[in-house]
């Protein structure tokens, strides 16, 4: 049969729009599937301070995070009450798109705790020198069931006022004693700074008991500070073991993101990959 180009351009079209329609469907799972995973959201990693410092102790751990691009964000904890403070990170969580790892420092930890429960978005907690306490524990008992601590021999009360007129407790380290205490892995001239700038915690936020416990179903992983006067490493690693969390260990203060920031910034980057 002759074929004249009038023919061959109609012909060509519908002879792909066959072939096309032939082709077999993409299979739900293969390479391309596989792949799939890079494409989901990064968390965004929420880094929750504890008592007598502030968020710029997350320096060193936030340049190392965003470097590798993660989005992060270090809320102010008022440190005013645990079901206050709790309250408060529940409205931070409330204003970050996609999923979370929250990461908490010390009391930061008994906050992340309540923080989390019912919070679907937050795939993994990550607890720092920190307190991981069940319902009914409060800070302060948490703190004495091992020896070793040596706050309570460096801490002055001061008052405070509250929004219902009353007067509030709140502790504040000793500069002089805060060094050896908080951080004596810090150079001097950085613990005397943050000495200064350190954030005094309400008695009442130590001595509240604490609500459901989110650990009980997110994973979690805890940095165990086996130099640490604040919170000893006993108390931090039966928490720990208690909560099921992925332990590791490294001889640092209680300051220690602060101190080791790349051993902090390791912990989490490993509870983030873990969860993607």
């Amino acid at each position: 049969m002759h074929l004249t180009r009038r023919t061959l351009a109609l012909a060509l079209p519908a002879a792909l729009a066959g072939l096309i329609g032939a082709a077999p469907a993409v299979p739900a799972s293969g390479p391309v599937a596989a792949g799939a995973d890079r494409y989901r959201p990064k968390p965004t990693v929420v880094l929750v301070h504890g008592a007598f410092t502030d968020a710029s102790s997350w320096s060193g751990t936030i340049r190392r995070l965003q470097r590798v691009g993660y989005p992060v964000l270090a809320p102010a904890n008022p440190l005013r009450g645990l079901s206050a403070d709790t309250a408060y990170l529940r409205s931070v969580l409330a204003a970050v798109d996609g999923p979370v790892v929250l990461v908490g420092h010390s009391y930061g930890g008994a906050v992340i705790s309540g923080a989390a429960v019912g919070n679907s978005r937050v795939q993994a907690l990550v607890y720092i020198a920190a307190f991981t306490p069940d319902k009914g524990e409060s800070a302060a008992e948490l703190a004495a069931k091992f020896p070793g601590s040596t706050l309570g021999d460096t801490v002055n009360r001061q008052s405070y006022p509250l929004p219902d007129g009353g007067t509030g407790t709140e502790l504040v380290i000793e500069r002089a004693k805060f060094h050896r205490q908080f951080a004596a892995d810090v150079p001097a001239a950085d613990a005397a700074v943050m000495a200064a700038t350190q954030r005094p915690v309400a008695t009442a936020a130590l001595e509240e008991k604490a609500g459901e416990a989110a650990w009980k179903t997110i994973p979690s992983w805890a940095l165990i500070t086996t130099a640490d006067k604040n919170i000893p490493s006993a108390a931090q690693r039966w928490m720990a073991r208690r909560a099921g969390s992925h332990i590791t260990e490294v001889d640092a203060s209680h300051a220690v993101a602060v101190s080791r920031p790349a051993v902090v910034a390791d912990v989490i980057l490993d509870a983030v990959r873990a969860t993607r």
